[in-house]
């Protein structure tokens, strides 16, 4: 019998994914496989193909998002690895059904689920406690010229984050909206 190292769990966005590796615990701790390209490829193709790996330390009630880039097309894959944290996807795809839907889950250092989500998506997370760390899988190597930001508390999407004061930087704070973003040429860069 074969084990699969890691699961996929559709979530009501397509392609977004909850991914549940494969963990084997003892008293001595835990072993898991967090990303095996193999997988991902008999699965994706290269949809998934990552490239960069990110790092965030954040307190309690930090909000880091809706974090995109487009140039190149970005898929980024989240998970949890001290603390806690909520998870969180948007499409921002032109002409996607879903367009402005979003998908969140509570990620944390114990249920160690991971949070997959292709290019078109904006992604973004809550620290749920203190010294939170969020590492992210990236497809495209970081591009200042071409990232941008979708307003974390904008009305048209209406995510239900789970702090009332956030702590936001002043870029997220000062970030577009839905709207305005799909008004930009580079927005084209995203279609359904």
């Amino acid at each position: 019998m074969v084990i699969e190292p890691l699961t996929f769990e559709s979530t009501p966005l397509e392609g977004v994914y909850v991914v549940h590796p494969k963990v084997i615990e003892d008293d001595r701790g835990f072993f898991m496989e967090v990303h095996r390209q193999d997988v991902f490829r008999d699965k994706f193709g290269p949809e998934f193909d990552f490239v960069q790996d990110n790092h965030s330390h954040s307190a309690k009630n930090v909000i880091r998002g809706l974090h995109f880039q487009w140039d190149p097309p970005m898929a980024k894959m989240m998970r949890v690895t001290q603390g806690a944290a909520f998870l969180v996807a948007v499409d921002i795809r032109k002409g996607s059904p879903a367009l402005g839907q979003w998908f969140g889950i509570k990620a944390n250092v114990d249920n160690k689920i991971q949070l997959l989500a292709p290019a078109g998506f904006a992604r973004g997370f809550c620290a749920l406690a203190d010294n939170t760390d969020v590492q992210y899988k990236c497809t495209g190597a970081y591009n200042a010229e071409c990232e941008s930001g979708i307003l974390w508390s904008d009305p048209a999407i209406g995510i239900e984050w789970p702090v009332k004061d956030p702590l936001l930087s002043p870029k997220d704070q000062a970030a577009q909206t839905l709207d305005q973003w799909l008004r930009r040429p580079e927005s084209d860069h995203f279609h359904y």
